[in-house]
């Protein structure tokens, strides 16, 4: 049976995977990773989307390959650059999201900084907290090819970056959502890349797992109150971390 174009949780996955096909230009230079909100989305069986929390998706560029990647954009078809901001591209009709371009530089590694990559063609916000995100295997989905990260990073970077309000809240949840596609090996690489920030940021770090532990349930996310044991056992382990530190 043909999938509806609108209403409804199948919508939503259509959508996401017409943009992410309209992107394949992008999607097929090296380095590039969808993040964001929508990571949740795409690892659930069948990219089931079934998380409708944004009407966008990321992509994480490196800096090293921003000229390729304005080429590859001249390839797309659907989407046009914001006028206002043309790190952002907006679909032409409301078949499709948008889609937000960040960017990503290895010699930026501290999670905390950030710089504007100046280009009128392609701007980048570039964050510090992208550097603790590393390529996955990628995901495919009726014959597109999905570059994702390795979930532990983005976890990291999630629960790492210091937000307010709703944007915070669903950055905190979208962390959530993750802990369930994360394998042993994948929560000793969360505990490494942990011990090794600043101890500033490994407070932010539990402080954000904190308040994950005592929030509600948010329309469209993952209800944190069935997950709170998990939440309660990821924040020992990161406590464990700072007595084996001293």
């Amino acid at each position: 049976m043909d999938e509806p174009r609108y209403g409804g949780r199948v919508s939503f996955r259509r959508r996401l995977l017409d943009t992410l096909r309209a992107m394949e230009p992008v999607l097929e230079e090296p380095g590039v990773l969808v993040v964001g909100s929508q990571v949740p989305n795409l690892l659930e069986p069948g990219a089931a989307a079934t998380l409708v929390v944004s009407q966008d998706v990321d992509f994480a560029i490196p800096v090293s390959c921003h000229s390729p990647i304005k080429t590859a954009l001249r390839k797309v078809r659907g989407l046009q650059p914001s006028r206002d901001e043309p790190s952002v591209w907006v679909p032409d009709d409301r078949d499709l999201l948008e889609v937000n371009f960040i960017g990503v530089d290895p010699d930026l590694n501290d999670a905390a900084d950030a710089r504007v990559l100046q280009d009128p063609e392609l701007p980048l916000l570039v964050f510090g907290a992208l550097s603790l995100i590393f390529p996955g295997e990628p995901l495919e989905v009726e014959g597109l090819k999905i570059p994702l990260p390795r979930p532990a990073g983005l976890v990291l970077e999630k629960l790492v970056t210091d937000r307010s309000g709703e944007k915070g809240n669903r950055d905190l949840l979208v962390a959530l959502a993750l802990l369930p596609n994360m394998t042993d090996s994948g929560f000793e690489e969360l505990l490494v890349a942990y011990a090794k920030l600043r101890p500033e940021l490994r407070y932010v770090v539990r402080s954000n797992l904190t308040i994950l532990s005592l929030m509600g349930p948010s329309l469209g996310m993952p209800d944190p109150r069935p997950e709170r044991g998990r939440v309660a056992a990821l924040l020992r382990r990161f406590e464990a971390c700072e007595k084996e530190a001293l």
